[in-house]
């Protein structure tokens, strides 16, 4: 996590080139003491190395891994340009966001900036908007009341009991630990019956108490009996909105298929989040490969830039899971997707591969991994 306050963001600012631009951000950082005075240095030699430019008329100018010891304190410096600044081939850049960050904070902080640099509308509300706290709100927004909580961290496999309100409480736990369910959703769902969904999964929810779209579950070590059915899996479901619908398709295909066997024995939470959140219905031919990430910094801008423009040369479909994550694949073709996997050395990523050329792209993604891709770069 980092910190942003109103001083650090400028809006209507000018550079008439992206040099211009880089300087303007890393004096700020230096006067807000983030950095010493060479950082500009690596931000510059960042640049010529490689393009911060992300789309959606964002860029994210930072030092070399050479430059970290000139990171006083992670933190950042958000530039708003009105007009624009010309960053590459033709590409406009209206919010230059200078990060500072020793080592592998740049990931988790990355990972914050996801829901602007992937969303068109926040990005242009941010190049237009005259008020210093409307972006000051966009960037606490990590986590709103409309995102969908579900990640492994959700989720208990193997509890050894023999009652139903083990499992409930534990998924209650985890529900309350992420602020998304009151008093008034605990007690109904402890007075309240779960629904079976059939072939062993029941459904906890209710109407009252909920504060966020966040989803828990919890998996017997043994199935249990219950209203004369068996009980493998409960899973407890508060709903502020409908971000949970794409999740319980996914639940609706597995039931309808008679795949919930799938389900029922994923051997840990980061393949139950997978199962919930991709299609059970893989094209003929996909490719399946798990690769232990090598990169002392994890995946983040450089590597993450150099794996996504190896991808994007093919025509095949490819999405990335972090199994040491939070098991939600990322679209390989979208390079904040896969920053957003916050990647780490020694994460176990995982690649599904479908298409005419999978077996050559594949094969490309292979050799871009065991080159161990560009560590030079922060």
């Amino acid at each position: 996590m980092f910190d942003v306050s109103k001083k650090d963001i400028h809006l209507a600012q000018f550079a008439d080139h992206k040099q211009q631009a880089i300087a303007q951000v890393a004096q700020a950082l230096i006067n807000a003491g983030y950095v010493t005075p060479d950082y500009l240095t690596g931000m510059q030699k960042r640049e010529n190395q490689a393009s911060t430019y992300l789309g959606n008329g964002i860029a994210i100018p930072h030092g070399t891994v050479e430059t970290r010891h000139n990171v006083l304190q992670t933190g950042v410096q958000v530039f708003q340009f009105p007009q624009g600044v010309d960053w590459d081939d033709g590409q406009k850049a209206y919010i230059v966001i200078g990060i500072a960050a020793k080592s592998e904070e740049h990931l988790s902080l990355l990972r914050q900036l996801t829901h602007i640099l992937s969303d068109e509308n926040i990005a242009k509300e941010m190049a237009t908007t005259k008020s210093i706290d409307s972006i000051y709100n966009i960037l606490l927004a990590k986590e709103s009341l409309d995102d969908f909580i579900f990640k492994a961290s959700m989720i208990t496999l193997d509890v050894d009991t023999n009652h139903i309100m083990t499992l409930q409480a534990l998924n209650i736990n985890h529900l309350q630990d992420a602020n998304a369910i009151n008093n008034d959703f605990i007690v109904d769902v402890i007075t309240n019956p779960p629904l079976y969904l059939g072939q062993g999964i029941w459904l906890s929810d209710s109407k009252k108490g909920n504060l966020k779209t966040a989803m828990a579950i919890a998996r017997p070590k043994q199935p249990l009996s219950y209203q004369d059915h068996q009980l493998c899996l409960l899973i407890t479901l508060s709903c502020k909105d409908n971000r949970a619908n794409n999740t319980l398709n996914h639940l609706a295909n597995l039931l309808i298929d008679k795949k919930t066997a799938k389900l029922l024995q994923a051997p840990d939470p980061v393949q139950m989040v997978t199962l919930l959140t991709t299609s059970t219905n893989e094209e003929k031919g996909t490719l399946s490969a798990e690769f232990t990430l090598n990169n002392k910094h994890g995946l983040h801008a450089r590597p993450s830039s150099q794996l996504v423009n190896t991808i994007k040369k093919f025509n095949s479909k490819v999405t990335i899971t972090n199994l040491d994550g939070n098991g939600i694949p990322a679209n390989g073709h979208n390079i904040m997707s896969v920053i957003g996997l916050v990647a780490r050395q020694n994460d176990r990523i995982q690649f599904k591969i479908s298409g005419p050329d999978a077996q050559a792209t594949l094969h490309a993604i292979e050799q871009v991994i065991n080159a161990n891709m560009d560590e030079k770069i922060a």
